[in-house]
Formats: structure tokens, sequence, C-alpha cells
């Protein structure tokens, strides 16, 4: 053991740092927030109450594929499909058991047609379990109170990447062509250098 090590526990300087540290900040003014008078924003790509994404038409983006469910860790959400009229899928019920939710966000970046996201809203504490069981009709009103207009697209773009777009190749990118497009040039090179020892033999 050194003298710098005995030292340390002979004189106690690491507890006497701490209640320096503590005095210290006993004088410095509070930087606590009076909530919920003072509000703070949340910071952009905040994950918070969850939202079913609205199409254009109105309808729900949600086709009901069921991969948020599978991918879900705490199978917090169902999922519950019928077949319509021209036989495709139709989504009936569509259901987020809030409390049970870790907020990992998995639902959204495993559904492959960006129709659920975690809004920034986070005043929803209530004295009951119902209120905080969504459905299918609370989670679209979710989407039309907090996500609505440009906020929803801005979302996707800035914190849900890759997009179809970031798949655009560059010029120095390295294309496969496939077998049958590299036999046929293996044999053009082939054809080309038997004629130009042709040449040179002649």
């Amino acid at each position: 053991m050194s003298i710098k090590q005995i030292a340390k526990k002979v004189f106690m300087l690491e507890i006497l740092k701490g209640m320096a540290l503590t005095l210290r900040m006993m004088f410095t003014p509070a930087v606590t927030r009076q909530y919920p008078e003072e509000k703070r924003s949340p910071m952009p790509g905040f994950r918070g109450l969850h939202a079913l994404v609205r199409k254009e038409d109105g309808t729900a983006k949600c086709v009901g594929c069921g991969l948020c469910a599978a991918v879900c860790p705490s199978k917090c959400i169902s999922v519950y499909t019928s077949e319509g009229a021209d036989h495709t899928k139709v989504v009936d019920r569509y259901e987020i058991e809030v409390l049970r939710c870790v907020y990992c966000a998995f639902c959204v970046e495993a559904c492959p047609f960006g129709a659920v996201v975690l809004t920034e809203h986070y005043e929803y504490s209530d004295y009951g379990r119902e209120p905080l069981f969504m459905t299918k009709e609370k989670l679209l009103s979710n989407w039309d109170n907090f996500m609505a207009g440009t906020k929803g697209e801005e979302y996707f773009k800035r914190f849900w990447r890759p997009l179809a777009e970031d798949y655009a190749p560059h010029e120095d990118q390295a294309v496969f062509r496939g077998k049958r497009a590299a036999v046929k040039a293996s044999s053009e090179e082939k054809i080309a250098l038997s004629a130009q020892r042709s040449e040179n033999a002649a």
C-alpha cells in the first residue's frame, strides 16, 4: 500500500471532499423546477404517449401485420384483424396497455409502414387503469392532437432512419451485376483478348 493510499484512509480525504461539495452546493441557487407551474418542453424525439398514424384520407395507416406486437418485449400490444369484403386485412382492434410499456420504441422501429409513433406528450397520469388502456380510437385521436401535419413527417425523417432515399447508390458504389452478367462480361473479355493476340501474331 502506497503512502498516498494510507493518507486517504487515515485522513478520510474522500469523505472530506464529499462534505466540501455538499457545503459548496448549499450556497448556490436551486435549480428545481416548480412543476406543474414551470413546464419544460420535451426534447425532439421524446418517447411519450403512443399514437396511430392517419393517412391523408383519414383512415389508419396500420395494415395489421402484427410486427409491433411480435417485437414488443413487454407484450403490451394486441392487434385484432379480420378479412374484408375484397379479401384484404382489416384492423378491427389495436390496443396498447400503457402501464406495461417500457418505451423502447421497438414497435416504431419494426413497423414497415410507419404506422405507430411515440408522441412528445407525457402528461397523462390518472387514478385508474382504464384511461391508460389505449384503443384504436384513442390512438388515432392522439395522432390528431399531438402529431398531425408536418410534425409527424418530421418525426420520421429526423429520428427513424434509414428511409428509402438513404439507399440511393452513389458513383463509387460497387454494383453486383449477377452471375449471368459476370459470365457475359468474362466471355467478352476473352474474345477481345484472343482477337488482340491474333493481331499481334499477324
